[in-house]
């Protein structure tokens, strides 16, 4: 089954073992996880992880009641359901949550969906997001900083990154539907040069990861700005 709103990922949906050299060079100082921890605690709660992909992030919510993963890349399935763990994955989309209506705690959005633009409108999502979770129940996006970071850098130099926002109009989306937005300067930090560069080769186009690598030619990692959107369901 596709999803009408399902757009095939152009990093993680192409090249599933280059992301997840990807994911684990993220955050490796644990900013961002904390900053995740105190928005949208999971402790006993039952978490989806909205848009799971291969199933990264699933075995690292320890002590939640219930783990649930909803992806709608058909391929990605198999990968997150291999993953460690109790999490049960499904096959659905942010418009399309196959979850009944107040049966999720918190909700987790990791670069995925949620990229309101001048030429996308997510509110869809947000509507079917508020329909599973409890009320009282949180959602956190977690979203690029378009303005702060050596990422936020290449993102603005990067005609690929113009369909999920290089301004700020997702924060003043977000604002407006009520959400608080949480900034954390975190970084990508990468065990090799040649990871280093296959993924900003994956994240960019040639001209725009050559030119960063060329001006940072010792360099295996970069800062990484994030802003943690969270929107608590009335």
């Amino acid at each position: 089954m596709d999803f009408e709103d399902f757009i095939r990922a152009g990093n993680q949906g192409v090249d599933p073992a280059l992301y997840e050299i990807e994911n684990a060079a993220i955050d490796r100082r644990g900013l961002l996880w904390a900053a995740l921890q105190r928005q949208g605690p999971w402790e006993g709660r039952v978490l989806l992880d909205l848009g799971c992909g291969s199933g990264f992030w699933l075995p690292r919510y320890e002590g939640a009641a219930e783990v649930i993963g909803v992806e709608p890349d058909a391929n990605l399935l198999d990968l997150a359901r291999a993953r460690p763990g109790r999490a049960r994955v499904l096959h659905g989309s942010a418009e399309h949550i196959p979850l009944a209506d107040d049966s999720v705690d918190v909700v987790h959005a990791r670069f995925a969906y949620f990229f309101p633009h001048h030429g996308f409108d997510p509110t869809p999502g947000l509507v079917e997001v508020g329909r599973v979770l409890k009320p009282g129940g949180r959602l956190v996006v977690i979203d690029n900083d378009t303005e702060e970071g050596e990422f936020a850098s290449l993102l603005k130099a990067s005609p690929w990154a113009a369909s999920q926002g290089q301004d700020t109009y997702a924060l003043h989306w977000w604002a407006d539907k009520g959400a608080r937005t949480t900034p954390v300067m975190s970084s990508w930090e990468f065990d090799t040069r040649a990871d280093l560069e296959a993924v900003l080769h994956l994240e960019f186009p040639q001209d725009v990861a050559d030119d960063w690598l060329h001006e940072h030619p010792d360099r295996t990692g970069l800062s990484y700005g994030n802003l943690l959107h969270t929107w608590t369901n009335a």
